[in-house]
């Protein structure tokens, strides 16, 4: 009989045991549909990498209220079909996903439709769908910090003061040479409302994936002779685009590249022909006391995501930090309103994602005051600014030029993305509205 009271006892306590641990274990898993091969390789493992040295810094400093972050990887190899493959596969792990951060408008658009019905969070930062802005139609995507449409009406706008104003845009040749895929056609709207407004001549001018070969684009550049190319491209394309630009004898000065052709990969391998070409960005340029942590803290302790530890602090990490300081902050401001200390739902995440406010003071008290401009979101704004800057290369380093924050023609992105997800709400069936809590 004291045997098994004995026995009954540990299973008591056996039990308790693994409650406690349950209860000790919280953790709040996010996976992570990364690429690092193939010629996408430096923007997935640069930002992938930023991402998860950040959640490492987060966990060593105790977790969000204690609660630990938890991923898993899969390789997508920036393909569409595979991305959708790794978002199935670990949605429902470690006890369902908090969030989804695919870096590909491509999968973004293939997993659109589902992370709605999954009630997952997907934020994409700086790329993807622009109209998915608008909270009303699209309650669980969030283009973070600036969008696509923004950043071509702030690039219109800088095009502009460089040649003495938007007005003296009239007659002017700009080509749009642009990768192949809905990523490259993601702002023709607005550069074709652009070139209606200023009255400049567009040339649109496709690159086949990945971009190794654009001798043909750029013979057609030389007898376009246009005063300005915009470089919309990503990967190999940038590199290879920046030095064929300078073989075919078109200046650096008059290319502007999108922010995923401004990174060290683009030029450090184009050398001497990248000195002076310029990118938009949504990050300044520099160090921040957030990266002298990761580098202390996660680097130094051996848990550093990248194996070259120099890549800390460039553009595509600095990118992946900034990501995912946004997810640990809606993490955070979810647990303000449904609980402290507890492991979040998609859906409690989706709400805290809908009411950033990560201001100046904020970031600073984060270690990256002007790393990012400051976010705030609403039901109707998931993407919470639309700032965005100009920096240049120097030959060494990025520098930025334009001092401040600076937007485009906001009012035209919005008059785009209104229709734009209303017509999408039609076509789906959606009932455009506010979720709430």
């Amino acid at each position: 009989m004291k045997s098994l009271k004995s026995v009954m006892l540990g299973a008591v306590m056996a039990a308790t045991m693994g409650t406690m641990g349950a209860a000790v274990a919280q953790e709040q898993y996010i996976p992570i549909l990364s690429y690092r091969v193939g010629p996408y390789a430096a923007g997935g493992s640069g930002f992938f990498g930023g991402t998860i040295d950040y959640m490492n810094l987060v966990n060593a400093n105790g977790g969000i209220n204690g609660v630990k972050l938890k991923w898993e990887e899969c390789e997508t190899e920036y393909n569409p079909s595979r991305g959708v493959e790794c978002y199935e596969r670990l949605k429902s792990k470690n006890g369902g996903a908090s969030l989804v951060e695919p870096l590909a408008t491509g999968i973004a658009y293939g997993i659109l439709d589902r992370v709605a019905t999954d009630k997952i969070p997907m934020t994409t930062l700086g790329y993807g769908r622009s109209d998915a802005a608008n909270g009303k139609v699209f309650p669980y995507v969030f283009p973070l910090i600036t969008s696509y449409w923004n950043q071509a009406t702030a690039m219109v706008a800088y095009l502009g003061s460089k040649a003495g104003g938007v007005d003296k845009l009239k007659g002017k040749k700009i080509v749009h040479l642009y990768h192949d895929s809905a990523f490259g056609k993601e702002p023709m709207p607005v550069l074709d409302a652009e070139a209606q407004k200023y009255g400049f001549e567009l040339i649109k001018i496709p690159v086949a994936h990945p971009g190794n070969e654009q001798q043909s684009q750029w013979l057609q550049i030389r007898q376009a002779k246009p005063d300005y190319v915009i470089l919309w491209g990503w990967g190999v394309m940038n590199a290879v685009a920046i030095k064929t630009a300078q073989r075919n004898g078109f200046p650096r000065e008059k290319i502007l590249g999108v922010w995923w052709a401004g990174s060290e990969e683009d030029t450090i391998p184009a050398g001497e022909a990248a000195k002076g070409y310029t990118t938009m960005t949504f990050n300044t340029p520099g160090n921040y006391p957030v990266l002298d942590e990761i580098r202390k803290k996660v680097y130094d302790a051996g848990k550093g995501n990248l194996d070259d530890k120099t890549r800390v602090g460039s553009v595509y990490h600095m990118r992946g930090v900034t990501a995912a300081i946004l997810w640990v902050e809606a993490i955070r401001k979810a647990q303000e309103k449904f609980g402290k200390g507890k492991v979040m739902t998609g859906e409690q995440v989706r709400w805290g994602f809908e009411n950033l406010d990560v201001n100046e003071a904020r970031q600073k008290e984060l270690g990256a005051l002007g790393m990012f401009p400051p976010v705030k979101t609403s039901c109707d704004d998931h993407e919470g600014s639309g700032a965005v800057k100009v920096q240049q290369w120097n030959g060494s380093k990025w520098v930025p030029i334009t001092p401040n924050w600076v937007t485009g023609d906001k009012a035209l992105t919005r008059k785009l993305l209104e229709e734009s997800s209303a017509k999408y709400a039609a076509e789906k069936n959606i009932k455009a509205a506010c979720l709430g809590s």
